[in-house]
């Protein structure tokens, strides 16, 4: 009888919650050197101290046949696993995602349901060498699916790798029961202790934020110094490894860090060193996702730390100078459109399932959008603000079954319809493929920031539009549930608060427009509703709930991490999926808004208010309020002295200004004058960035304020 899916994941979840007791049983079969050799080697959890003990287990005089014959098939993936660092391919050579960690976890690794092979090969019957199979095995099934969208998508195909690989670690586990990272893998969580103790005297959201930023700084320190190469690479490939940095931003934006700016410019810089890219974009043909990351992902964290470098300002100049001469055309509509998925430095690939613009189109002119926000260019604003009223245009038409109001996910080129036709708006790519991320809600939040960002420069309403009419839907439907019919409104309106909200936050920051405060209250980030309200509890929360996520599986962060584009996605994509309690999820980002102060992420349109001159460690910083005429924060030095450092300012408006540093534990409430001062000086601000220096006293929570000079 063919068994299901579910059937298979029930057994699986069935051999996971027999290992409460620990793993009796052949582990202890007794004095046979060589079942103990191979025990040891199972029970360690260093990949070089296995690698080492079965290499000497191979050169073992005497040895058996089948045992040896078992262990030549079985090391060449232990050694790609414990030495791909020094065995790494010249980066040129790589395709975007095939780095010297995860080269061989190929689509060759398949569910043995599948059919297919079994890769790696298995063991001959009643091996000794089994379990330890079973162990690689079954985390190459795992990292198959954390890596591929298209897998993690479909219920039966994640319930295939996930549960063949539960059995299989099931297995090791009673082989290996003093291997922790087994157990990791099967939902029992590896401790990973704070840092450095809490502070009696700090407040709760700095103690907190201190813990994930410690974490994070510590995360990203492992891996540059355990994976950074020479030439820059990390070990998942140029197209993931640069995808890093949307991770580090809490600190490659936040802070002053100078070891880890330099290896974002290592990186960085060997991006731009490789032959497909000397003309200012890929030579490669591929979907807008993977066709812009090598350039938006290089040359966006070098605006952030070396924003006067004009290299990287003219790098981003050149994407828009492409889209103009090369990707866009004017559709049958009348606006300019995107031609196409699929393009490179020289080639538009036109055909008709590739024809179509889509919301995730603003990430292949990332970093001009930021040199717009930066400079107000008026040649790059009459540019993009004819693209995006094509958007505006699609956005306000009932087509293909789309409710008026809603920004499709893609527009077909050269009619400028709404994608789908006759398969439906809201998924017109198959899900079983990459093309799957360009469905709706998709990236929809880049194009409502694009459209953000705009309405900011131009102050033109019409550019806040798609988003006003958006968020009326999603009030209107505010009860409206997730299995609402598919297309309908009321679906729609249940999928938008992820993209919709971080958006509405920031333009009630920057228009002081209320009548979304409601919403924002109850469904935006912790941050902003400390921003909204005052209230302390959302934000602490937030901050509870990734300092949670960093005390648990510090492997699943770094030693066992293969794809670096997945470095916080243990538990997203895998641990969730267990019949288990996972832990929760990382959330960088609220590191990243109480720090800078930007109530939304830092791709598109990010307003980060400040960069603290200081690294990012026992340091509590809480930007308070950010405009551009005021600034405020709370910070907290753990240190035993005091620290020097400063602030580099990035939203005030040119103005004389009063900067104050007082004990915020004084009385004085936010916003008000500030009076016993521990510290005053006049700031002049000029230009874009303005830098303050000062001394910060140690374990005593103080509160900095830039206000105008005169009021």
């Amino acid at each position: 009888m063919k068994r299901s899916f579910g059937f298979r994941w029930r057994v699986a979840a069935a051999a996971i919650g027999m290992l409460a007791g620990g793993g009796a049983g052949w582990a202890q079969a007794g004095a046979d050197p060589v079942r103990d050799a191979i025990v040891a080697a199972g029970n360690a959890e260093d990949e070089a101290v296995r690698l080492r003990l079965l290499r000497a287990l191979r050169a073992r005089p005497g040895l058996d046949d089948g045992i040896r014959a078992d262990l030549d098939r079985l090391l060449p993936v232990v050694t790609e696993w414990a030495e791909g660092k020094t065995r790494s391919a010249p980066a040129s050579n790589r395709a975007a995602e095939n780095g010297y960690l995860c080269r061989f976890i190929t689509g060759a690794v398949q569910p043995a349901a599948s059919g297919n092979p079994i890769h790696p090969a298995e063991m001959r019957a009643g091996s000794p060498l089994r379990p330890l199979w079973c162990y690689y095995r079954g985390r190459m099934l795992v990292w198959r699916v954390v890596q591929s969208g298209p897998l993690l998508a479909v219920k039966e195909s994640r319930e295939a790798y996930y549960g063949e690989a539960a059995r299989l670690l099931a297995e090791a586990a009673g082989a290996f029961p003093e291997n922790r990272v087994i157990r990791m893998y099967l939902g029992q969580p590896m401790p990973w202790p704070a840092l450095n103790a809490a502070a009696t005297e700090a407040p709760a959201w700095a103690n907190l934020q201190r813990e994930g930023l410690e974490k994070l700084t510590w995360i990203i320190r492992w891996w540059i110094a355990e994976r950074q190469l020479a030439d820059g690479q990390f070990g998942g490939g140029w197209g993931d490894d640069v995808e890093m940095w949307r991770w580090w931003a809490p600190i490659l934006i936040g802070f002053d860090n100078p070891e880890i700016a330099a290896a974002q410019e290592k990186l960085s810089q060997a991006l731009f060193d490789q032959p497909h890219l000397r003309d200012g974009f890929t030579q490669r043909m591929t979907d807008v996702e993977h066709s812009n990351e090598d350039t938006t992902d290089t040359i966006v964290p070098m605006m952030h730390v070396k924003p006067d470098d004009p290299v990287w300002s003219g790098r981003a100049l050149r994407l828009a100078e492409l889209m103009s001469e090369r990707w866009t055309g004017r559709n049958a509509r009348g606006f300019t459109q995107f031609k196409s998925i699929y393009f490179s430095v020289s080639a538009v690939d036109e055909s008709p399932r590739r024809a179509f613009d889509t919301v995730y189109h603003a990430s292949v002119v990332q970093p001009a959008l930021l040199y717009w926000q930066r400079t107000h260019d008026a040649g790059l604003t009459a540019q993009f603000g004819d693209w995006l009223r094509g958007w505006i245009d699609a956005a306000e038409r009932a087509e293909h079954g789309k409710p008026a109001g809603i920004l499709p996910s893609a527009i077909a080129w050269p009619s400028g319809e709404v994608a789908g036709g006759a398969k439906s708006w809201w998924e017109p790519f198959p899900l079983n493929h990459n093309d799957r991320l360009y469905n709706w809600p998709g990236a929809t939040g880049l194009m409502a920031a694009t459209l953000l960002q705009a309405w900011h420069i131009t102050r033109d309403a019409r550019f806040m539009d798609p988003l006003h009419a958006m968020a009326a839907i999603r009030m209107k439907h505010s009860g409206a549930a997730a299995d609402a019919t598919p297309g309908s409104e009321a679906w729609a309106a249940s999928r938008m608060d992820g993209f919709l909200a971080p958006v509405l936050a920031k333009y009630r920051f920057l228009s002081g427009d209320k009548r979304y405060d409601a919403w924002l209250r109850s469904g935006a980030s912790g941050y902003v509703r400390f921003r909204l309200e005052g209230e302390r509890r959302a934000l602490e929360r937030g901050l509870q709930q990734n300092a949670e996520a960093f005390r648990s599986n510090r492997e699943g962060y770094t030693s066992e991490m293969r794809w670096t584009d997945r470095v916080m996605n243990f538990t997203s994509n895998y641990l969730v999926h267990l019949p288990v309690t996972a832990p929760p999820r990382p959330a960088p980002l609220i590191l990243y808004s109480s720090v800078t102060g930007d109530p939304g992420g830092p791709l598109i349109f990010p307003l980060n208010a400040v960069r603290w001159l200081t690294p990012s460690t026992d340091i509590g910083a809480l930007v308070t309020d950010s405009s551009a005429r005021r600034f405020e924060a709370e910070l907290f030095h753990f240190g035993s002295d005091a620290r020097a450092m400063g602030a580099e300012l990035l939203l005030l408006e040119p103005g004389e200004y009063r900067v104050t540093l007082t004990p915020a534990d004084t009385g004085v409430a936010a916003g008000t004058t500030i009076t016993n001062a521990v510290t005053a000086q006049t700031l002049r601000v000029t230009g874009p960035r303005s830098r303050i220096a000062f001394e910060l006293p140690s374990r005593r929570l103080y509160r900095v304020t830039i206000e105008p000079a005169k009021r």
